[in-house]
């Protein structure tokens, strides 16, 4: 039940209010500077779809631009720093630790990041920047041998710390 029964009908819940409009409904930073600093790690995943010609460069090392994987980690690492800078009511906050993984499967590059820190709010916004930042990296790297590489399923898999607690993802994709 949404609301409290009054006279056998359910009165309407209070309409929520959401936390980044002002009372004028304009969007806004939310203040966090009352919130206690507390530890806290999100992870993210997604994956970029491509070709059998992409995997087979990947494994073999023959990607004409380099070392692809390495460079979407290295770009993931770079987006989950500059996360603010990327969105725009995202804090900037304190970022302490950037693990990137990129798996080669055999019909796509798993893409998984856990970004960690000690502030006052959530860095869920940082690891999917990162994985997405680290998807859009590898499809940079890879355009020449597969032009409709697709970048999916990014998401939130688990995050830890803060007022809302533990969450983990109810079932892997």
């Amino acid at each position: 039940m949404s609301g409290a029964e009054v006279g056998g009908a359910e009165e309407p819940a209070a309409p929520r209010r959401l936390t980044h409009q002002d009372e004028a409904g304009n969007a806004r930073m939310v203040d966090v500077s009352a919130k206690a600093v507390t530890a806290r790690e999100a992870s993210a995943a997604g994956e970029v779809r491509c070709s059998s010609d992409v995997i087979a460069a990947l494994r073999s090392g023959d990607v004409p631009k380099g070392d692809a994987l390495g460079v979407a980690r290295v770009a993931g690492i770079q987006a989950a720093k500059r996360t603010p800078d990327l969105i725009p009511l995202a804090h900037p906050i304190a970022v302490h630790a950037v693990s990137v993984d990129l798996e080669v499967l055999d019909d796509r590059v798993a893409v998984r990041a856990t970004v960690r820190t000690a502030d006052r709010t959530g860095i869920e916004m940082e690891a999917l920047t990162c994985v997405t930042v680290a998807a859009l990296a590898l499809v940079d790297m890879v355009k020449a041998i597969d032009k409709h590489c697709v970048i999916d399923n990014v998401r939130v898999t688990a995050k830890s710390g803060g007022r809302s607690g533990d969450w983990r993802e109810p079932q892997p994709r």
